[in-house]
């Protein structure tokens, strides 16, 4: 599906006036009903993360960290039944899964006199059993299970779609006979950036030549593809193209109708 950057902005200012909850996707689809729940959950998602990274760093200074814990502390005194930390995310317009990460990296430093490992945090916010503290590890599963764009639950459902899409990306190759080298095989001979697949017999479409293909399981918006860029597709074209090759990045979920349809065959095409 194809958008125009009208189309996405509309989309995104109307995120930019909801919270980022279930309820909000379920307006969205009512308020752009032509646009497919795939897309709309994609573009909901890259806006809230882009939210997300512009005021990460305020929530994170000393003194927000020990105001959460204390209003954590005071919450859970009057009704360790109540979702306090997943309110307190939604009044602070914070992701809950990171508001979860934040008072148990807090709880665990008090408990501890150290501060705790990347490991460990990561390992109790996977499994909250773990946390030593039944009314704490109660709050981390609530704000895990209601956080629609971050945390171990929502990296886990990533995951498997992304597997799915290079799945059927495969089988299309299959049933087209097209020879190809997949990312597990290129990563056996040492590549450590590579793309989904390379066709070891390079193809021709609608006059552009394809060599490899990578598929992402996202919307292809302005700022994700450039960061793709530079992130991944600049190494795949330095060692795998020539000057005359255009690649494949298929956007499963959508990208712009215009704007990076220059480097878009569904993929790029390096600017000299």
């Amino acid at each position: 599906m194809k958008l125009s950057k009208a189309q996405y902005d509309e989309i995104a200012q109307f995120l930019g006036q909801v919270q980022p909850t279930r309820q909000s996707l379920r307006k969205l689809k009512q308020k752009f009903p032509s646009q497919s729940q795939s897309t709309l959950l994609s573009i909901f998602s890259q806006e809230y993360q882009k939210q997300v990274k512009r005021t990460h760093a305020k929530h994170h200074t000393a003194e927000a960290v020990e105001t959460y814990y204390q209003r954590y502390l005071n919450g859970v005194m009057k009704n360790a039944a109540a979702p306090v930390l997943l309110e307190l995310a939604n009044e602070v317009n914070f992701a809950p899964s990171l508001m979860a990460r934040i008072v148990l990296e807090r709880f665990l430093q008090e408990q501890e006199q150290a501060i705790p490992s990347k490991t460990l945090i990561n390992s109790m916010l996977r499994d909250p059993s773990q946390i030593p503290d039944g009314v704490l590890a109660n709050q981390v599963y609530q704000c895990t299970v209601n956080d629609c764009c971050y945390g171990p639950l929502v990296d886990c459902i990533k995951h498997a779609i992304g597997h799915e899409h290079e799945v059927l990306l495969r089988e299309m190759l299959l049933e087209k006979n097209l020879s190809f080298i997949a990312e597990d095989q290129l990563r056996a001979k040492g590549y450590d950036k590579t793309p989904d697949f390379i066709l070891e017999v390079p193809v021709a479409v609608e006059g552009h030549i394809i060599h490899w293909i990578e598929s992402k399981a996202s919307f292809g918006d302005e700022s994700s593809h450039q960061a793709y860029l530079q992130d991944q597709f600049w190494s795949y074209w330095n060692r795998q193209d020539t000057k005359d090759t255009k690649d494949c990045t298929r956007y499963k979920n959508g990208r712009y109708k215009n704007g990076i349809e220059d480097e878009l065959y569904g993929g790029i095409q390096r600017r000299r």
